[in-house]
């Protein structure tokens, strides 16, 4: 089996597991990830991650020209921004994840700093995830707005839309997207209780440990 039919079923194995879980629903959500020829394979327009075909994902080769498959997600502009404003990027993901939707609507979201510190893990993995302003879906400007982000953040959560993560490969991604959902349902479930986060000094020491990406 080659490298990109084992990338292509990755793909699609990891989009299934996460629409199984209810990360993402219906014809929501897209994924991509760079080949070993400096393309991308990414899920295309209206299809559901439950159902995703390996055979039909869209194919860019490395100068951006779509060579086979079907069409792409209308979100391109925010998957391109990742990969050319972050060298470290080896895949996109973006969901409709529930409790990060609802996280963004609240009238004291951080836009600098979006996820409240409640585990280790989301610092670890995603660094700071910035938020960004409501864009209507498949809007350019949202590719623009990450791009204004200069490479700094590894993640946004887009306000009343879903998050997007880059990680260094797929699995990374998905992973770390993962995380901001976990922490964002634990954000929203303990919302009234005044819960007791990690302490910045503690931020400060887990950032230094794992070599956190840490804008600001």
């Amino acid at each position: 089996m080659s490298s990109e039919t084992q990338l292509r079923e990755q793909i699609c194995l990891l989009a299934k597991s996460m629409f199984d879980r209810g990360l993402t629903g219906g014809s929501t959500g897209n994924i991509s990830a760079r080949t070993e020829d400096g393309g991308l394979l990414v899920s295309p327009t209206g299809t559901s991650f439950g159902r995703l075909d390996p055979g039909r994902l869209s194919r860019f080769d490395a100068n951006g020209t779509l060579i086979s498959g079907d069409k792409p997600t209308k979100e391109m502009p925010l998957h391109t921004a990742f990969y050319d404003t972050r060298s470290s990027a080896g895949a996109v993901v973006h969901l409709h994840s529930c409790h990060s939707v609802a996280l963004s609507m609240m009238p004291d979201a951080n836009e600098d700093d979006f996820l409240p510190r409640l585990t280790p893990y989301a610092i670890m993995k995603l660094g700071k995830v910035k938020l960004l302003p409501f864009f209507m879906p498949g809007d350019a400007a949202m590719g623009e707005a990450v791009r204004g982000l200069a490479g700094k953040r590894s993640a946004v959560m887009l306000a009343n839309h879903g998050p997007v993560v880059a990680g260094k490969d797929i699995e990374a991604a998905c992973n770390a997207i993962e995380e901001l959902e976990d922490t964002a349902r634990l954000a929203m479930m303990t919302r009234s209780m005044s819960p007791r986060g990690i302490s910045d000094a503690d931020v400060q020491r887990l950032i230094t440990k794992f070599n956190v990406e840490w804008d600001g």
